[in-house]
C-alpha cells in the first residue's frame, strides 16, 4: 500500500504542464444601435502536455473597456451578474495529438464543458496551438457564445443594442512548469 501511495505521488510530481503568464480576452457584441466591446487580462489557466486536459477559468468582474462605465455596470450586474456567477470556466481536452517538442502552429479542438452564468454546455472550440519551444506555446481563439443558451436575457428595450450572439477572441502565452 505504502508502494502505491508513493507512486501514485511520483506520477502526479511529474506532470509536465503549461501554465498561462499573459493573457487577453475579448468580446464584442454588434448590434444595430450599438457595439460593445470588452477585454481581461485575468485568464488563468493549465493545460496538462501528457494528456491534452485543460482547465481555464476568468473571473467575470476583470472585464473593461466598455463604453461608459454604467454599462460595465449592467454588464456585472443584471446581465453576467457576476456576483452570484464569479467567473466562467472551460475544463476539458485537447481532441488532437499535439508534438509539444517540435515548433510549429496546429490547428485543434478543445472539447469540454464551458461554464457560464451558472450554465454548463458542451462545447468544441476551435483554436490554434503555437508551439515556440518546448518550454512555452500560445494560444489563439475566436468563437461565439448565445447568450440565451447560457441563460442570460436580454431585455426588449436594450435589443437593438446588445447582441444575442457575442464574440469572443483569446490570446494567451503559457510557460511549462513542472508540478
Amino acid at each position: 500500500m505504502k508502494s502505491f501511495l508513493f507512486l501514485f505521488l511520483y506520477l502526479l510530481s511529474s506532470k509536465e504542464y503549461y501554465k498561462i503568464q499573459e493573457s487577453n480576452v475579448r468580446f464584442t457584441s454588434s448590434q444595430t444601435q450599438e457595439t460593445i466591446r470588452a477585454f481581461s487580462k485575468s485568464l488563468k489557466g493549465v493545460i496538462d502536455k501528457n494528456t491534452g486536459q485543460f482547465r481555464f477559468s476568468i473571473a467575470m468582474n476583470t472585464f473593461d473597456g466598455f463604453n461608459s462605465p454604467l454599462q460595465k455596470e449592467h454588464y456585472n450586474e443584471n446581465y453576467i451578474e457576476s456576483n452570484r456567477y464569479p467567473e466562467a470556466q472551460f475544463i476539458g481536452r485537447v481532441i488532437e495529438q499535439i508534438d509539444w517538442s517540435k515548433p510549429g502552429t496546429y490547428t485543434i479542438r478543445a472539447k469540454g464543458d464551458f461554464i457560464l452564468h451558472g450554465q454548463t454546455k458542451n462545447l468544441i472550440i476551435p483554436s490554434q496551438i503555437q508551439v515556440i519551444s518546448e518550454q512555452e506555446i500560445r494560444i489563439k481563439s475566436q468563437f461565439k457564445i448565445s447568450l440565451s443558451e447560457f441563460g442570460i436575457k436580454i431585455p426588449r428595450m436594450v435589443h437593438k443594442k446588445l447582441a444575442e450572439m457575442i464574440d469572443v477572441s483569446l490570446d494567451c502565452r503559457l510557460i511549462k512548469t513542472d508540478s
